[in-house]
């Protein structure tokens, strides 16, 4: 069993035991984290859906992400993560959420924002958004993978922290 699998694995039965949903929004992985959850057979009981919002127009069409959230702070950016996040509780029948935005390469990294950034938002239906940014190194698949890897830890760290809504 892969990292991402045990990973996954892990979520899902805290997830399960604790009778909550959780969907998610990526960009620069491309559906990789969704792909990992549904991965673990039982996942139809604690997952509910993945957005895919790759361009803007679709940040914004499919999660309300506000256009003049893109323009002031640009797609990488937490800000974005969090509107991301957040825009996944509503448009999905989640208690838990969790963006990722970023940049994979191996091009479009600025001085600013290299190659390796990606930013998350973790949210909670019943209140909460935390972001965060990492700077990854590797290849654009190293960049991704880790990306995913950070998404499911970040995810199982706050529901080790969460009361639990029962």
């Amino acid at each position: 069993m892969s990292e991402l699998e045990m990973l996954a694995e892990r979520l899902g039965a805290a997830l399960l035991s604790r009778g909550e949903w959780l969907a998610v929004a990526e960009s620069c992985t491309g559906g990789w984290l969704a792909e990992s959850v549904t991965a673990i057979a039982g996942s139809s009981a604690w997952f509910d859906r993945g957005f895919v919002t790759y361009s803007n127009a679709a940040k914004v069409d499919m999660l309300g992400v506000p256009e003049s959230t893109l323009e002031r702070h640009g797609a990488v950016s937490e800000a974005t993560a969090r509107a991301m996040a957040q825009g996944v509780l509503v448009h999905s029948r989640a208690d838990w959420s969790v963006a990722i935005t970023g940049i994979a390469g191996p091009s479009g990294g600025t001085p600013e924002k290299p190659v390796g950034t990606v930013c998350f938002a973790w949210a909670r239906k019943d209140g909460g958004c935390e972001a965060m940014t990492y700077c990854f190194a590797g290849d654009r698949t190293g960049v991704r993978e880790q990306a995913v890897a950070r998404a499911l830890n970040g995810l199982l760290e706050r529901l080790a922290t969460a009361v639990s809504l029962a």
